[in-house]
């Protein structure tokens, strides 16, 4: 019902930015909040951000609040991560995501999700 396509990752030295975006398609708007997450290898799947397409406030993990910014162009049915001030720890597969639950912050509670972009900071 809702397919998510994710880009813009890439290799980024460290304090560089990169913007990601998520294009939704589908019946992207039953979903009532969009997220980012993000997995080391190694590590279980991290929550970052989220943003909800009916407005309201954005909520962050505690390791990027500060340097990440979600945002979203209804229009386009588009979410956007801007990574700014990167660090090597931030270096993992990040993941696009889609929920029926407004208030969703964990991974289980996202209903669709992304294949995935590779971003790298090097130091």
């Amino acid at each position: 019902q809702v397919q998510l396509v994710e880009s813009g990752g890439g290799l980024v030295q460290a304090g560089g930015s990169l913007r990601l975006s998520c294009a939704a398609s589908g019946r992207t708007f039953s979903s009532y909040a969009m997220g980012w997450f993000r997995q080391a290898p190694g590590k279980e799947r991290e929550f970052v951000a989220r943003i909800n397409w009916s407005g309201g406030p954005t909520y962050y993990a505690d390791s990027v609040k500060g340097r990440f910014t979600i945002s979203r162009d209804n229009v386009k049915n588009t979410v956007y991560l801007q990574m700014n001030s990167l660090k090597p720890e931030d270096t993992a597969i990040y993941y696009c995501a889609a929920s029926y639950n407004k208030y969703a912050t964990i991974a289980h509670e996202y209903n669709y999700w992304g294949q995935g972009t590779q971003v790298t900071v090097s130091s």
